[in-house]
């Protein structure tokens, strides 16, 4: 950066064809499950204001002196039981789904494309961050950048956290590239297909169960009251899944997961719900997590091991929990679709930027002069 805190741009190659890049943005993770990993993704992820709406005077002795000293070996452990050989899970799943996605964009009619489209990813906490991947982007000549956070329902703590983060490196960039973002894909026909896909397969192999829930990632209460849609998106996510499903309204049951601190979060609570149902009588119970496109710790490690302990402790028989979209192919297909429905015009031939102009008016001068 120089001394205004502008980042030193690439250097201009005269002849370089522009391209255009869609950058995947996904949650985050740590870099090991160990207390020091998780106690510098910690710290990141929670002193964001959009997801901790506190005053920062009054939140950085509570972050730093309790959460920060305690919080950290305590997720770490959790993080040990679902890390794999490849790493963290939900980068595994993003790196993965990031060279599936070129793919097929390619086979949905922009193959004479592909050599000026870029397809990349990054993690809002953690990394690659997103100024990082944004500065490789424009070191490839990027001048037109989707960002697409995977995030199927929006909310102020996530979605509007990466356009923050974009915002943030855009302010210290001289050379700005045209921007856009998805907002979100709750309703989107090809992902409630590749959800309903996903469990009647389940079901063609496993049978059904007296139940199914859906469980999303919780938010404090006062966010709804506050106006974030969040709520409502995942809500209509259920309604149309349970249709996609054939379900009837007592068949399934919408819950939110993942509470932190002491306030009161979106209700019913999906552990809860899940001990309730099991000291009802309840034999089978089957979990999925529309909000999560990728498997992370909130479904394999929260899900998959400490809501089915609490379900079977409590006196229920069989816990299913249904993986998340992760490589589908349905969702893939659908992850496409939403891609090329915010690239419109954009894979066409780019505008000659102003060096290629001029030299084209030298050009067409030479020209005329020889005539």
């Amino acid at each position: 950066m120089n001394n205004l805190g502008f980042r030193r741009e690439p250097e201009y190659r005269h002849g370089t064809p522009a391209r255009t890049a869609v950058l995947l943005v996904n949650l985050g993770t740590p870099e090991a499950p160990t207390a020091a990993a998780l106690r510098t993704y910690l710290k990141q992820f929670l002193w964001d204001p959009r997801v901790v709406e506190l005053p920062r005077l009054l939140w950085w002795p509570v972050l730093n002196g309790v959460v920060l000293a305690t919080r950290p070996a305590k997720s770490a452990e959790k993080y040990a039981k679902i890390w794999t050989p490849d790493g963290s899970p939900l980068k595994a799943h993003s790196e993965k789904q990031t060279r599936l996605l070129r793919g097929y964009l390619g086979q949905a009619g922009h193959g004479a494309q592909l050599t000026d489209l870029v397809v990349d990813f990054a993690m809002r906490y953690g990394s690659p961050s997103i100024p990082a991947a944004l500065d490789k982007l424009k070191r490839e000549n990027c001048t037109r950048i989707l960002v697409v956070p995977l995030y199927p329902q929006y909310a102020a703590s996530t979605t509007a956290s990466v356009v923050d983060e974009v915002a943030t490196w855009a302010q210290a960039t001289r050379n700005l590239p045209e921007l856009r973002f998805a907002r979100s894909f709750h309703d989107h026909p090809g992902y409630i297909a590749g959800l309903a896909a996903s469990v009647s397969e389940h079901w063609m192999a496993h049978g059904r169960p007296d139940r199914l829930v859906m469980s999303f990632h919780g938010l404090p209460r006062f966010s709804l009251d506050r106006g974030d849609p969040y709520h409502c998106e995942c809500q209509k996510t259920a309604r149309l899944l349970a249709e996609a499903l054939g379900l009837k309204q007592e068949q399934y049951l919408v819950t939110f997961q993942s509470r932190f601190g002491r306030a009161e979060w979106l209700k019913p609570y999906t552990q809860a719900t899940l001990e309730a149902l099991a000291k009802q009588g309840m034999k089978r119970i089957d979990v999925i997590c529309p909000g999560f496109v990728s498997d992370c710790l909130e479904t394999l490690e929260e899900i998959g091991l400490e809501c089915k302990a609490a379900f079977l402790k409590s006196g229920g028989k069989e816990f299913h929990y249904i993986p998340c979209l992760n490589e589908r192919h349905e969702w893939m297909a659908a992850l496409a679709a939403i891609v090329r429905g915010h690239l419109g015009g954009w894979l066409e031939a780019p505008r000659p930027t102003q060096p290629e102009l001029a030299q084209s008016a030298q050009r067409a001068a030479a020209m005329g002069a020889t005539c």
